[in-house]
């Protein structure tokens, strides 16, 4: 008998593990049936999760931190014990704008700390406050913007505009002239530059090399009621996770994603994500970054709890969230590597033996312990070369002495 299962997910490069589980058969072989319903908005796909309408939703991982925190509308406990994917978003400004920064794009994107302090500079020459498009407030792109731009002194609450729309949107706003520049997922950043409106500032894999993204977020009492159907679709998205990451397979992947029902934009664009050649601006050879998007080596689809602490740690850096044992408690839950061990523990997949790392620590490919085979995890740093290690919270809240 076929249980079929309703997940929420938006038209972006990174809902492509879903996209494959379906179109490839990895779920049907499950004995699942994926009818997968295409949203339009972060808060829209937050409410038909919240609210019972789709079983399952593709989710900006600080999101569904937010929303068991109470954070975002309704208040409800939600798990997420699998990452769809991690980095994949870029911050694109006008080319005005960009004119100010470093002229040599390679130089610009490998340089995130560099740029942080021109991208200051080039505020200053504007003629008002840049107004730049975030997704969601509680989105791992406008955490990472936030860092970003404290890097380098400017203020995310005063020195810029920070203004919230659907990542689809995105390009047409700047083609209206409603914002000066977006961070988003792919492959909007990317039909920016090649409709000539901007040009890629920064990318979210040199700000945290390893950053977390997307992942598959589940109610908490429905994810405790069907443990059966929870494990059948996440030995789904673990083979389809593999196949959306062998290069051989990104062309495919690339048509797959541009039909209407999924990304709906020309699949050129979407290559570009799945292949780690990023353009830059209009007409320029793309640059070479070949960990733009994850999808399954180095135990990408694990949800380490460190990573849910991360994101609460910058909810407290901004004011979001008064820091607590409670909230910390809540926050640490989202995440479940435990239900990811159970639905994997007869699957041949390299997996952690821990839950929480330092993250930030390492610099170079590591060996680690793995419950099953040899897993390596690749580097994970922070563009700014600090470290957070989630037993030392405090420690690491206290180093940044003020907002900034």
């Amino acid at each position: 008998m076929t249980t079929s299962l309703r997940i929420a997910f938006l038209p972006l490069t990174d809902a492509a593990v879903l996209a494959v589980a379906r179109e490839r058969g990895f779920a049907e072989e499950e004995g699942l049936s994926l009818d997968l319903i295409r949203s339009t908005s972060w808060a829209t796909l937050r409410d038909r999760l919240v609210y019972g309408q789709v079983h399952a939703a593709q989710m900006l991982a600080p999101l569904a931190v937010a929303v068991t925190l109470g954070l975002s509308q309704q208040p409800a406990a939600l798990a997420a014990p699998y990452k769809l994917g991690v980095n994949g978003n870029m911050l694109v400004m006008a080319s005005d704008f960009a004119a100010a920064l470093d002229p040599d794009t390679g130089r610009r994107l490998s340089d995130p700390l560099g740029t942080a302090h021109d991208f200051a500079a080039a505020i200053g020459l504007w003629r008002r406050k840049p107004v730049i498009g975030v997704v969601h407030r509680f989105s791992s792109h406008s955490l990472m913007l936030r860092y970003w731009l404290a890097s380098a002194g400017i203020d995310p609450d005063r020195d810029v505009v920070l203004r919230v729309l659907p990542p689809s949107l995105t390009v047409e706003a700047m083609r209206a002239g409603e914002i000066d520049g977006f961070i988003a997922g792919e492959p909007w950043g990317s039909a920016a530059v090649e409709a000539g409106l901007a040009e890629a500032v920064a990318i979210g894999e040199r700000i945290w090399q390893r950053g977390v993204e997307k992942v598959l977020a589940f109610r908490t009492p429905w994810l405790e009621e069907n443990p059966d159907i929870v494990d059948r679709l996440l030995r789904a998205l673990i083979r389809s996770a593999a196949w959306c990451d062998n290069p051989a397979n990104h062309d495919a992947l690339a048509q797959m994603l541009s039909d209407p029902r999924y990304v709906d934009q020309p699949a050129d664009l979407i290559a570009r994500a799945l292949s780690g050649h990023i353009v830059v601006r209009q007409g320029e050879a793309p640059i070479a970054s070949p960990d733009f998007l994850l999808f399954s080596r180095e135990a990408t689809p694990f949800p380490w709890r460190s990573q849910a602490l991360w994101i609460y740690s910058q909810f407290v850096r901004w004011n979001m969230v008064e820091h607590g044992p409670d909230a910390l408690a809540k926050a640490s839950a989202v995440f479940r590597p435990d239900i990811f061990r159970r639905a994997l523990a007869d699957v041949d997949v390299p997996m952690p033996g821990a839950s929480m790392k330092v993250e930030g620590a390492l610099g170079l490919p590591l060996a680690v312990g793995s419950r099953k085979g040899g897993l390596t995890l690749g580097p994970d740093r922070f563009f700014d070369g600090r470290v957070f290690d989630p037993e030392r919270m405090d420690d690491y809240l206290a180093n940044f002495v003020s907002p900034l």
